[in-house]
């Protein structure tokens, strides 16, 4: 049916896209996207909204058992009101003007972007992008089955076209940043609970005993957190265990300086002494 659309493209996209006169199982991998509510608004709250992805269990005659990737409820739905999508951006048969919908939903963003088949003579395509408007573009295909959009770029399969275009704009209003969210992300009417803030208790480091900064203890009375403590003792693990103000004391009569040594050959060579 795609020929060399997709690198490595399974034979069972060939056969079970079109067989809606007879019973026909769906994998889990067949995801639909929802072209209009269903049922209608005008009759009933939807049960699907527009853009929302199902996953294809099976279809029957001309109504499609599909399982919701939100709520994962299933239940039935007219053929008519999905579109089957591959590799989550090839959308069999979608019209222009419903490809602009899907792409004008919330989640999409400015390079959001769908391969749609056309309805009318299989085996052509056209890109739809969204930037400040929605562009389309025609995908053409030679002889030899390469795809192009401008005839300097010829690609293989239309997997290397769009990964071409997502590097690189190359003529396109913009470059491909991400397929068609189709409303992944339902809307949710309740605002989501913010997560508790912890506040520490404020306390005066110069009243800390010695012993809590060294306790690599985990008990929660500790007033110095875990990962501080174990900063601490790290440290001066490194350090030899020494005193600090004793360490402060020999660091200071310490100096560090560069000196320059010129060999023979008038090369100069660094060389750094700490003693000097």
């Amino acid at each position: 049916m795609m020929g060399n659309m997709i690198r490595g493209a399974s034979a069972r996209d060939t056969h079970n896209t079109h067989n809606t006169d007879s019973y026909s199982k769906g994998s889990e991998d067949d995801v639909v996207v929802v072209l209009d509510d269903y049922p209608s608004s005008e009759i009933s709250e939807p049960i699907f909204r527009k853009g929302e992805k199902l996953r294809l269990i099976s279809k029957e005659a001309y109504w499609c058992r599909v399982r919701s990737v939100q709520t994962q409820k299933e239940n039935y739905i007219p053929s008519s009101h999905v579109a089957i999508v591959y590799h989550g951006w090839l959308f069999e048969g979608v019209e222009r003007q419903k490809a602009e919908e899907l792409l004008c939903l919330p989640g999409n963003r400015v390079g959001s972007f769908l391969v749609r088949e056309s309805t009318s003579e299989r085996g052509l395509y056209s890109l739809s992008v969204k930037h400040m408007i929605v562009k389309h573009y025609r995908i053409f295909r030679l002889d030899n089955s390469w795809y192009y959009i401008s005839p300097r770029l010829t690609f293989q399969c239309l997997e290397d076209m769009i990964n071409h275009y997502s590097d690189f704009a190359d003529g396109l209003c913009c470059a491909l940043t991400s397929p068609c969210l189709s409303g992944m992300t339902p809307p949710s009417d309740a605002t989501p609970e913010a997560p508790p803030v912890v506040m520490r208790r404020n306390f005066d480091w110069r009243k800390i005993d010695r012993g809590q900064l060294v306790s690599t203890d985990s008990c929660s009375e500790n007033m110095v957190s875990y990962g501080v403590r174990n900063s601490i003792a790290a440290y001066l693990s490194f350090s030899g265990n020494q005193d600090p103000a004793h360490t402060r004391t020999q660091t200071r009569k310490k100096k560090s300086k560069s000196v320059y040594v010129i060999s023979q050959n008038g090369l100069g060579n660094i060389d750094y002494d700490d003693d000097f």
